[in-house]
């Protein structure tokens, strides 16, 4: 794994863990800001994984 694959699964956890928690308590601010730090995550993750597919193609 290349570090854009680790830091995006880690943006992506923190992220969900935040949308959980203001799903519960009921804060849509913090629901909202969960789902968009998810999403910035998986789009890192998924950049960190074409770096890797095309260094493997080389």
């Amino acid at each position: 794994m290349n570090k854009d694959q680790v830091k995006g699964r880690v943006k992506e956890a923190e992220g969900k863990v935040k949308e959980v928690t203001g799903k519960v308590i009921g804060n849509k601010d913090l629901e909202q800001k969960g789902i968009i730090e998810k999403t910035v995550g998986q789009v890192q993750a998924d950049y960190g994984d074409l770096k890797r597919d095309l260094k493997k193609d080389r």
